[in-house]
């Protein structure tokens, strides 16, 4: 049986129009209310998914999922929310291709393998360190939000609604990026972390942040 918090937990904490940033610079004809209307999409999915869950007597998606799947899921939606409420924007319809959205006929079948034009977007739990599979020059959207991990119930960890956190984006050069090492007897897959100087950009033109309330 799910308890109250449960069911409490099951709503994502809404998206607060005042926590964007006016005097970000976005590209390609991007709009802060096109990304704002893609993450309250989202919010308003993933807590339908939940209510339905919960009916069910089964755990949130979140809470279910491998975390990075979840993150893939949440970044994913992104893609699509954005296509559908910026005009000027598509998603990559190369498989797998780089970026994840480019400028809508920009490129024949508006589909590139690897380029540099365009907006290629992650979501994470974490505020700092992103990382992608390649070291990219391309402009880079990050989505940080939180939400609690199928491994919280074992850690005691307070149940928590998911919610964005933040948002940032800059235009980011290889020299931003840095590969991550492993060790011989590991299977993990390499992949490149954003540094200082790519961190730096990212803050400097924050698109949203989650308004501090004080009483």
């Amino acid at each position: 049986m799910l308890t109250n918090d449960e069911v409490t937990a099951c709503t994502p904490a809404p998206v607060d129009p005042r926590g964007f940033n006016p005097r970000c610079k976005l590209p390609f004809g991007l709009k802060t209310e096109h990304i704002k209307a893609a993450m309250e999409e989202f919010v308003d999915f993933l807590g339908f998914i939940n209510v339905q869950l919960h009916g069910r007597e089964i755990p949130r998606f979140e809470t279910f999922l491998m975390p990075a799947n979840f993150s893939s899921m949440v970044g994913e939606f992104m893609h699509i929310g954005i296509e559908k409420h910026c005009p000027t924007l598509i998603k990559n319809r190369y498989h797998n291709g780089h970026p994840d959205l480019i400028p809508k006929g920009k490129f024949p079948n508006n589909a590139v393998q690897h380029g540099s034009v365009g907006i290629e977007i992650k979501a994470s739990r974490y505020s700092k360190a992103w990382q992608g599979h390649n070291a990219e020059e391309c402009w880079l959207m990050v989505f940080v939000f939180d939400s609690n991990r199928p491994s919280d119930k074992e850690a005691n960890i307070p149940l928590t609604p998911f919610k964005f956190a933040s948002v940032y984006g800059a235009q980011l050069a290889k020299k931003d990026w840095k590969f991550a090492g492993r060790s011989e007897t590991s299977r993990r897959t390499i992949t490149a972390s954003v540094v200082d100087s790519g961190y730096a950009k990212m803050i400097a033109n924050w698109i949203y942040k989650e308004p501090i309330i004080k009483n």
